[in-house]
């Protein structure tokens, strides 16, 4: 698909300002496109959109299909009439820069029961006929969704592979009697995501109306503790038991010199082909009717990975092996149709990474802060793009613009600075005018480098288990000048929405 040049800005939910310890799908959201809206950027790019599990990361999430539950506003639902003013006078003194996810787990769980609740005694039938609209239409991943999150709050959130067998290898007669002894926890879990998906088309639909389009992004691989791999173990690559037989990973390289071991089961591709691909169909079409654009995390995964025993303890003992490749993305095309498809293709590409990329017309990636450390051949400079790839200043796995440049030595520093004609005192705003006025079809840079922000308020360290995802933005970081600025660099480089 042919792309149109443009800016945008990457930006997860949950770093939106607010009172409620995590940004959310309330009027912060909506002032926020009203912002990239006004400055004439096109763009906005977030993270994974699911419920997060293990480490609060959205590339671990509960399910492939299903959205984040603290991603709901409390203010919508105040004004839907699903919460009392009464619900809100207590509401915790949550931290406004980051997110204390264990404070805010816990109290808008309890929030969403209360809301619960509240919709069940509603005279007005509007939204119960949505929500029985809903359920039929996403009934092919709702169903076992809702039954395996209520299974897993009665099991004290264990795993699934660690629930005794009747529940694990889901026995149809336990599952029967536990769907009926428990119907107002499976119904609490599909209200809960009728809920989000009805705040997030909401204000989906007002992005659009406003010209901007969402960048979703979809991980390729799945979380071992997921409804998807409980429901359809056969997909992946795992024991009678539920344990992974190989897992996840790439091999050492400059930057990690064991490896990063990722710990996913890998998928079982041939069975995947034998049904034309039908579990990623449905993926792909699910998030394509949330998002305007979808971008493939770890791309070259379509055309090899690097698969690891699963008792390894680095990723240094792997092999790697072929991926769908091309019968996948054609299938796509055939299923789908022409979607607006964008690579993260960063890592060691190879050949068949690169044919892949040509054949179906993807635009890759392209890393500013990747580019200073090896000279004028450096593929990460701006002189070496092509038209069709997307220029980012940073993301979310890595330093900040400025982070970065404290970091780098003398060497790279120096060269940065003349390349830019920098002095180094905005360093991130150097490095998105060199990405805006560059020929990529997109230019994009993260909010903390619109802000510039150094590492403490990077979003993730990859190969950290704990203490990622929580920045957010300040209440007042939205203002008249940023928002001027931001404004005259994309009319200067021709990326006005």
């Amino acid at each position: 698909m042919d792309f149109i040049r443009s800016s945008g800005i990457l930006l997860h939910p949950t770093s939106l300002p607010g009172p409620y310890g995590i940004g959310d799908l309330g009027p912060e959201a909506y002032r926020w496109i009203d912002f990239l809206a006004e400055s004439g950027t096109g763009l906005w790019q977030v993270l994974p959109l699911g419920p997060t599990g293990y480490g609060d990361s959205p590339y671990q999430c509960f399910s492939a299909f299903a959205g984040n539950p603290f991603l709901i506003s409390p203010d919508k639902l105040l004004m839907d009439g699903l919460i009392h003013t009464d619900d809100l006078v207590n509401t915790p003194d949550f931290p406004s820069h980051n997110v204390n996810f264990g404070q805010v787990i816990f109290w808008k769980l309890d929030l969403l029961s209360r809301s619960y609740l509240q919709f069940q005694n509603l005279t007005d039938n509007k939204l119960k006929k949505e929500f029985s609209k809903f359920c039929d239409e996403q009934d092919f991943w709702l169903d076992h969704y809702a039954l395996f999150m209520a299974l897993k709050e009665s099991q004290g959130n264990k795993p699934w592979w660690e629930w005794s067998g009747p529940q694990r290898d889901r026995d149809p007669e336990f599952l029967k009697s536990f769907q009926h002894e428990n119907e107002f926890a499976v119904q609490r879990q599909k209200y809960i995501q009728f809920l989000f998906f009805h705040q997030w088309d909401q204000l989906h639909s007002y992005a659009n109306q406003k010209g901007i389009q969402i960048i979703g992004d979809i991980p390729i691989f799945i979380a071992h503790d997921s409804v998807d791999a409980w429901v359809q173990p056969e997909l992946l690559h795992l024991d009678q038991t539920g344990q992974p037989t190989v897992v996840a990973g790439v091999p050492p390289d400059y930057y990690a010199p064991t490896g990063q071991l990722w710990g996913n089961p890998l998928y079982k591709w041939e069975v995947h082909a034998q049904d034309n691909f039908k579990w990623w169909m449905n993926r792909l079409r699910s998030l394509a009717s949330l998002v305007d654009i979808v971008r493939l995390d770890h791309f070259r995964g379509f055309a090899g990975y690097w698969e690891i025993p699963a008792k390894a303890k680095t990723a240094e003992t792997g092999r790697w092996v072929a991926g769908p490749g091309a019968p996948f993305f054609r299938k796509v095309k055939d299923v789908l149709g022409e979607l607006p498809i964008i690579a993260e293709d960063l890592g060691e590409i190879t050949p068949d990474v690169a044919q892949l990329l040509e054949e179906f017309n993807l635009p890759g990636m392209r890393i500013l802060v990747f580019a200073f450390d090896s000279g004028e051949s450096n593929q990460f400079l701006p002189h070496h793009y092509p038209e069709n790839c997307i220029v980012y200043t940073s993301t979310h796995d890595n330093d900040t613009a400025l982070g970065w440049f404290k970091r780098i030595d003398e060497g790279e520093r120096s060269f940065a600075q003349r390349y830019l004609s920098s002095s180094g005192e905005e360093i991130a705003w150097d490095l998105i005018q060199a990405a805006w006025s560059s020929v990529a079809v997109f230019a994009i840079a993260s909010m903390q480098d619109l802000l510039n922000l150094d590492n403490q308020a990077r979003m993730n360290y990859p190969g950290n288990p704990s203490g990622n995802w929580g920045w957010r933005m300040g209440m007042n970081d939205l203002n008249q000048e940023l928002m001027l600025r931001l404004k005259d660099v994309n009319y200067l480089n021709s990326r006005t929405n």
